[in-house]
């Protein structure tokens, strides 16, 4: 039965306060020399250098933080944290819709880490990744291996997504069909696609009930407005902002709305701009392919339990969990586990390759045990309500059943491990209303380090082009820094990326376009 908004809002631990008023709210290279014919005898004349840009400011009143090491590393399950590295929790208040159409405010959470060493002037370094996982989570997978480049010359403020993470909680969905959504529905049996179609609109109905009035402020552009805000709080002119993955839509409507309060723009693992829901989840889906077969090479030359073959292995459990032969474990939840492990931010992530190897083939035994808690751990951090809202809120050119069914079909042929199952999930937001466009800038000549891999389960190399497509019809140049290593995101994994990283934050001077760093 369909609950009524008012006992959604009564069960709920949402709390906003609806007040009468708002809250307070270069090129490095010389020039060429031409030849050119006199005309006249006029005087010759130069073109001024462009003015170089602004420099980020260490915030002038910041926020009250706190100590929140052990209980974040705890809830994230990634143990003690590390010492020597300072990591401290705040809340901030944003309004819910900047122009004032919605009036209240919502409850933000950023948390800072940095060094004892760090200076106390610098200006930070503001992070957003969106959806895909947690800003917390994925500031945390930072500072779990060696010391941070960045750390050493810059604090890092992750921002948590409205619902995400240590924000303030949504919770719209039922039990039921939050489940449903985890498992594509696969215990329903007959047609997945069309059972997906349904638990897409009861999900939709008691979500958009449960938001109401503020139901269309889940979207990248809100997100961009709550960093502003904190821009705002800290009372400075300019921020460097990294968007990571998902986050990159984010940083892009920052850019959009406030491209002139940007000092620096790094993007890392972007999704591709302006692509159908489709094109995107498969750009994903081939990333994830290209990073479990460098896992698999890495796990095999590791002597791992799941033998010479580990990719054959994984494809096997796969479908035995398609299958339902797996102890009811269903094949989405399985993938959930191995695509939360590749996506995993924490930098010395290749060195846990045996726990999900060893995870993998005590199911392959009929012990379900270790997988168990790795699904928990990883739906956990990527399947909260309020990352379905945000999903769903910036799904743009949802695909038809009937596409999806020709793509579950195809996909399940093309990628053997994740293909039939992210088909499937393509029908998770197919009943929400179609958001309105992605916000991108029109005009902006920012300097803008882009970094990628091909071994990306978020992102994969094929949306890099539209966006530094996108970011130069703008006027922006761009320059992008590739590891060749898997994983997700880059900059947490890589010592040379995060040189080139330090580099750029200094002076806005970007690397040679197509720089590698090796794995």
């Amino acid at each position: 039965m369909r609950r009524t908004r008012a006992a959604l809002l009564a069960s709920s631990s949402l709390t906003i306060l609806l007040t009468a008023a708002c809250g307070a709210g270069p090129s490095d290279r010389p020039g060429i020399a031409e030849v050119r014919p006199h005309s006249g005898g006029a005087a010759a004349t130069t073109t001024p250098a462009p003015a170089p840009p602004p420099s980020a400011e260490a915030p002038k009143t910041d926020l009250g933080w706190h100590d929140c090491a052990a209980a974040t590393f705890n809830s994230l399950g990634l143990g003690a944290p590390p010492a020597g590295v300072i990591f401290e929790c705040a809340d901030y208040s944003t309004p819910i819709d900047a122009g004032g159409a919605v009036l209240g405010t919502f409850r933000n959470s950023a948390v800072r880490a940095r060094l004892p060493r760090t200076p106390a002037n610098a200006a930070p370094l503001v992070l957003t990744s969106g959806a895909d996982r947690s800003s917390t989570a994925t500031l945390a997978g930072l500072v779990t291996g060696p010391a941070s480049a960045v750390l050493a010359d810059h604090p890092i403020v992750a921002v948590d997504r409205r619902g995400v993470g240590s924000s303030q909680p949504i919770n719209c969905l039922t039990d039921d069909t939050r489940r449903s959504l985890a498992d594509n529905d696969q215990s329903a049996g007959g047609n997945q696609i069309d059972a997906m179609a349904k638990v897409s609109q009861d999900a939709t109905i008691a979500c958009q009930d449960f938001l109401q009035p503020y139901q269309g402020t889940f979207d990248a552009g809100h997100a961009a407005d709550d960093i502003d805000q904190l821009r705002r709080q800290w009372q400075v002119d300019h921020i460097a902002l990294l968007g990571a993955g998902d986050g990159s839509r984010v940083a892009l409507a920052y850019a959009a709305k406030y491209g002139d309060r940007l000092a620096r723009l790094v993007l890392d693992s972007p999704v591709a701009a302006n692509a159908d829901s489709a094109t995107r989840a498969e750009q994903r889906v081939k990333g994830s392919e290209a990073a479990i077969t460098a896992f698999a090479q890495r796990c095999a030359a590791l002597n791992c339990s799941l033998g010479n073959d580990p990719r054959g292995a994984i494809i096997a459990l796969v479908n035995r969990a398609a299958a339902g032969q797996l102890g009811g474990i269903s094949a989405n939840a399985l993938l959930t586990a191995v695509s939360g492990f590749l996506t995993e931010p924490r930098s010395d992530q290749a060195n846990h390759t045996a726990d999900l190897a060893d995870a993998l083939s005590a199911a392959g035994r009929g012990d379900n045990g270790a997988l168990n808690q790795l699904i928990g751990r990883e739906s956990a951090a990527t399947d909260s309500d309020g990352q379905f809202v945000s999903n769903c809120s910036d799904n743009q050119k949802p695909a038809t059943p009937d596409r999806v069914k020709q793509l579950e079909t195809a996909w399940a042929k093309q990628y053997p491990v994740f293909g039939k199952a992210a088909a499937i999930g393509l029908m998770a937001c197919t009943a929400w209303p179609t958001p309105n466009p992605a916000q991108l800038p029109s005009t902006f000549d920012l300097p803008t380090l882009i970094l990628g891999n091909d071994a990306n389960p978020v992102a994969g190399s094929d949306a890099r082009p539209s966006v530094t497509g996108a970011l130069g019809a703008a006027g922006a140049r761009t320059s992008t820094v590739t590891w060749q290593g898997w994983g997700y995101p880059v900059f947490t994994h890589s010592a040379c990326v995060q040189q080139n990283l330090v580099g750029y934050l200094k002076d806005a001077t970007l690397p040679a376009d197509g720089t590698a760093c090796p794995a």
